[in-house]
């Protein structure tokens, strides 16, 4: 419905052509130099901070050198972890644990005398059972070394692992990072950015709009993408190629983004007020009564 509305030959903020952000492009640098190496990296952030767009660069990086199974089911004991393991490596699930963990080493050497790299990654980590996730890291002891297993994960994970009881886990961790949110400089560029992606055109948001949206992000990048996509459909809606306070104001509306209520009305409140304040000094530098 956008790109027929706005004339677009893709889909705007489209996770299918990724661009990294600076913070983005560090952590994926990393972690390549730890495939290369062997390693057990964590990567931690609050939800939108940009953790699955580094997991899609890592997965999409010389796919034929660099093998990435992701496990994204972590609800889960061992025992199923373990056949997910297995479904993404391609192998047969079939058989105790003990067979399905001895499937898993024979494929990782089969792949290392291959010369490919492996770095499996266990997403949403902190919702795994601590004992689950020392099976996992038991395992992949008996890997080829230069493997890289990888947890990404919401910080509370790193409360967890600094617990006496699992420092066996944390001693062995060779690189984590902890993604921030962005700075509104930085998401008004990246808001930017996307849409120069797909050739629309920055004016498509208005200044006041595009304040708001990042106003009310407060630097999460999925936030302020979902936002932008709702306020594009807003303005299809209403038939206009811009998207204008009134487009942001109606989906900050939404039950969903209500705890967002005081910040977007806050961002209104002093849009208004800069504009009375403008107004009324040009009153009085015109001589007006």
């Amino acid at each position: 419905m956008i790109r027929a509305h706005f004339g677009l030959a893709k889909d705007p903020f489209s996770s299918e052509n990724l661009s990294l952000l600076p913070q983005q492009r560090e952590v994926l640098d990393t972690l390549r130099v730890h495939c290369q190496q062997g390693g057990f990296c964590v990567i931690v952030g609050e939800p939108g901070t940009g953790k699955t767009v580094v997991k899609q660069a890592l997965c999409q990086y010389e796919p034929k050198r660099l093998i990435v199974p992701v496990v994204n089911r972590t609800l889960h004991t061992y025992h199923s972890t373990l056949r997910i393991l297995c479904e993404a490596f391609q192998i047969e699930t079939d058989g105790v644990d003990v067979r399905c963990e001895r499937r898993l080493i024979e494929e990782a050497r089969r792949l290392n005398a291959a010369g490919k790299m492996l770095a499996p990654v266990i997403d949403d980590a902190h919702l795994m059972d601590v004992a689950a996730l020392r099976k996992i890291r038991l395992l992949f002891e008996d890997f080829p070394k230069n493997h890289c297993l990888v947890l990404i994960a919401q910080p509370e994970l790193l409360s967890r692992l600094s617990l006496t009881v699992n420092e066996d886990i944390k001693s062995r961790v060779t690189y984590s990072v902890l993604l921030q949110k962005l700075a509104p400089d930085t998401l008004a560029d990246f808001i930017k950015s996307e849409l120069d992606k797909v050739a629309l055109a920055h004016s498509t948001f208005t200044d006041d709009a595009l304040s708001l949206i990042v106003r009310s992000a407060e630097g999460g990048l999925r936030r302020a993408k979902n936002l932008c996509l709702a306020a594009l459909l807003d303005a299809v809606r209403d038939r206009t190629k811009t998207v204008d306070l009134k487009h942001v104001n109606r989906v900050l509306l939404q039950p969903h983004w209500r705890h967002y209520e005081a910040a977007f009305l806050e961002g209104a409140s002093g849009i208004l007020e800069g504009r009375n304040g403008a107004r009324a000094a040009a009153m009085g530098a015109g001589g007006a009564p």
